[in-house]
C-alpha cells in the first residue's frame, strides 16, 4: 500500500509539473527582439533601422517587436544627445520581467562574426528565463544567403559601361567568418557581374587588393557602396573620404553611393525570411 502511496504522489508530481508548463508556453505573450550593431547618425538609423523594425512589425502583427543595439560606444554617444537605446540582454531581461515567454531575436548583422557569436553566447546564458528564446541568421549565413544578396544588388548597382565598375565596401574582421565577403566577391564573378567587387576595411580583400584588381580590369571609373546595413561612421569618413581620395589617385572618377543595405527593401525582406 505504501508503494502505491508512493508511485501515485510521483505521478501526481508530474502531472503538476507538466501543467504547469504548458501554462507557461501558452500565455500568448510573444516578442521579436531586432538587433543591431546601431548607428549614431539619425539619417541613416531611419531608412535603414527604423525601416527594418517597421517591416518587421507589419509582417508580424501577432509580436511585439522591440530593438536592442550591440555597440556599448554607440549607445554611449546616443545617450548623452538623449537618445535611450538597450543591449540585447537588458531588453532580454525587461521582456522576461513583463512575462514574455516567447522570443524571436533577428540580427541585422552581415555576416557571422564576432558580433553575432557574441549574441549567440548572451542568449544561451538567458535562455532559461523564456519557454522558447532562439536566434535568426545575420545576412550572409549560408551559400543560398549570399546568392539572393548577389542578385539584388547586382540588379540595384547594374551598369552598362564595361569600364565602370562597382566596389562593395564592407567592413571585414579578423575572424573566420571574413570568408562571407570573399565567397560574395567570388560569386559575382561566378554570376557574371565582372564588374562587381568586394573589399573590406578590416579585412580582406583590402583596400590595396581592390586597386589590383581595378587596374588589371581596365577600369577608368568606379562606385563606392557600403556593403553594410547602415551608411554610418564608416561610410561617411573611410569610404567616402579615405577610400574615394586614394582610388582618384589613382587615375579613376570616383562617386560613393551613401546607401546602406538595410535601405534595400529586397535586403529588409530577406530578415524577414531568416525570421520566418
Amino acid at each position: 500500500m505504501k508503494k502505491i502511496l508512493v508511485i501515485l504522489s510521483a505521478l501526481a508530481i508530474i502531472a503538476a509539473c507538466s501543467h504547469k508548463k504548458e501554462e507557461i508556453k501558452d500565455n500568448g505573450k510573444k516578442a521579436i527582439l531586432m538587433v543591431h550593431f546601431g548607428t549614431t547618425h539619425d539619417d541613416t538609423r531611419a531608412l535603414t533601422i527604423d525601416a527594418v523594425n517597421a517591416k518587421v512589425k507589419e509582417a508580424f502583427p501577432e509580436c511585439d517587436v522591440f530593438e536592442a543595439y550591440t555597440s556599448n560606444i554607440v549607445i554611449k554617444k546616443l545617450k548623452e544627445r538623449g537618445i535611450e537605446k538597450q543591449t540585447p540582454m537588458e531588453v532580454l531581461e525587461k521582456l522576461h520581467n513583463e512575462g514574455y515567454k516567447t522570443v524571436r531575436v533577428q540580427p541585422t548583422h552581415i555576416i557571422p562574426g564576432k558580433e553575432y557569436k557574441e549574441l549567440l553566447s548572451e542568449v544561451e546564458e538567458m535562455k532559461s528565463l523564456f519557454s522558447d528564446l532562439s536566434v535568426g541568421n545575420p545576412l550572409l549565413y549560408s551559400v543560398k544567403d549570399t546568392r539572393a544578396v548577389i542578385d539584388i544588388l547586382g540588379l540595384r548597382h547594374k551598369t552598362d559601361s564595361p569600364s565602370h565598375h562597382i566596389l562593395l565596401v564592407g567592413h571585414g574582421t579578423d575572424d573566420p567568418a571574413n570568408a562571407m565577403y570573399c565567397q560574395a566577391d567570388y560569386m559575382f564573378q561566378a554570376k557574371d557581374y565582372s564588374n562587381f567587387h568586394v573589399a573590406t576595411i578590416e579585412g580582406f580583400p583590402s583596400i590595396e587588393n581592390a586597386f589590383q584588381v581595378l587596374k588589371n580590369s581596365g577600369a577608368k571609373s568606379v562606385t563606392l557602396v557600403p556593403f553594410m546595413f547602415v551608411a554610418g561612421d564608416h561610410a561617411a569618413n573611410d569610404i567616402s573620404v579615405e577610400w574615394k581620395e586614394a582610388m582618384e589617385n589613382l587615375g579613376l572618377k570616383v562617386d560613393v553611393k551613401m546607401e546602406g543595405l538595410g535601405q534595400v527593401p529586397e535586403i529588409q525582406d530577406l530578415f524577414i525570411q531568416h525570421l520566418n
